[in-house]
């Protein structure tokens, strides 16, 4: 085994494309997620602050006498719900979903970069963000703000590695055929708004697939690319 790979939420949509893809021929991958799908499962809530420390418990366990070529942690866990405004949200569905999209990320980064900080070989952590880190959609106040945060904290974490440390970096896809994308075209125009965007970008099938969006953030690892680079594919 020449890498070892973290996927978060890898059981569907981009994260399962990105197991499937996966660049390395012997590379062990890693899905933490609740589910589960194809690969090694790691069975975890992202949303749960207790399963967090698990977690991290594993970057450090695999990672403690680590001999390969390169680790990778790519998060793409990420939740759309709940659609609407803010005020009117179930108050414990949008809980889950600030923490799933703020906070799980910067916590599960700092922990693998906690865990691999000793190590000499290749270490990449790809945190997926989303064009609406830089558009307000209303009726998407915990999701927006969360690809912010992530945005701001690759910034920044990118800034504070060494010469040779962790490459950070944080990829928008674009607009993926995936589940999310079918519960956005679902949502009734009151609540959100936008919606007869997506529903265009579906009817004149502007979609990008999963796989093809898998293919670009592989590609990251070797782009040359500052650290702390926040990209959008579709600009690549």
């Amino acid at each position: 085994m020449s890498s070892l790979v973290w996927i978060s939420g890898a059981s569907a949509g981009i994260g399962a494309a990105l197991a499937a893809a996966a660049p390395f021929p012997d590379a062990r991958i890693i899905d933490v997620s609740r589910s589960g799908g194809p690969a090694e499962h790691f069975k975890a809530d992202l949303a749960d602050p207790a399963d967090w420390s698990r977690i991290a418990a594993q970057f450090a366990e695999e990672l403690a006498a680590y001999d390969g070529e390169r680790v990778v942690f790519i998060h793409n866990a990420g939740t759309i719900t709940p659609i609407g405004p803010a005020a009117a949200a179930d108050p414990g569905a949008y809980n889950r979903a600030v923490l799933l999209n703020s906070a799980a990320p910067q916590v599960l980064g700092a922990a693998f970069l906690r865990a691999s900080a000793h190590l000499t070989c290749e270490r990449h952590l790809i945190m997926l963000s989303s064009g609406a880190a830089t558009s307000a959609y209303a009726g998407w106040s915990s999701y927006n703000a969360g690809k912010a945060a992530v945005e701001h904290w690759v910034r920044t974490v990118g800034q504070e590695q060494p010469a040779g440390g962790c490459r950070v970096i944080a990829v928008a896809p674009g607009v993926v055929d995936t589940a999310m994308q079918s519960e956005i075209r679902a949502t009734d125009e009151t609540v959100f708004p936008a919606v007869s965007r997506f529903l265009e970008l579906e009817r004149t099938g502007a979609l990008t697939t999963p796989e093809a969006a898998a293919t670009g953030i592989w590609s990251l690892l070797t782009r040359d690319l500052p650290n702390g680079s926040c990209v959008d594919l579709r600009k690549l």
